[in-house]
């Protein structure tokens, strides 16, 4: 998990050409005027899925982890929580291949993220977005999807 302001994508570009290719689209697009739903970059291999939503209470919130894609999650507008621990630390439930899903169960801490902020997550970390920073708020965010190899 890699958590940092915008600003500084560069400085991760190595970690992968999928994930460069992310940054860079991130640099060069105005996310706050992108229509909600999914933008293809490079077909099902990467991909960005804005929405706007209102966040949750923590108690309402849902740990996943993913297997064939690594979340690039930014927030473009509004402030949101989002949990993180390593899947090792939490109790998996049954994987849905079709949605990349894998619901888990346990604790972790909690990180806030504002808007010109990105977390990355491989498929070893558990998450939990769309918590509430005190009372629930609008959010847009976009979430990357990056096909792992």
């Amino acid at each position: 998990m890699i958590i940092d302001r915008i600003s500084n994508t560069h400085l991760y570009e190595h970690l992968g050409q999928r994930i460069k290719r992310a940054f860079d689209y991130l640099r060069r697009t105005d996310l706050a005027s992108l229509s909600p739903g999914r933008h293809d970059i490079d077909g099902d291999m990467l991909y960005v899925m804005l929405s706007q939503y209102e966040t949750k209470p923590k108690p309402q919130g849902t740990w996943e982890a993913h297997r064939r894609y690594i979340d690039l999650q930014v927030v473009v507008q509004g402030t949101e929580q989002i949990g993180y621990s390593h899947v090792s630390r939490l109790t998996p439930g049954a994987y849905e291949a079709g949605r990349d899903f894998m619901p888990l169960a346990g604790d972790g801490d909690f990180l806030t993220l504002t808007a010109g902020t990105f977390m990355l997550l491989f498929p070893e970390d558990g998450h939990m977005p769309g918590i509430a920073v005190g009372t629930p708020s609008p959010v847009k965010k976009a979430v990357f999807k990056i096909g792992v190899e």
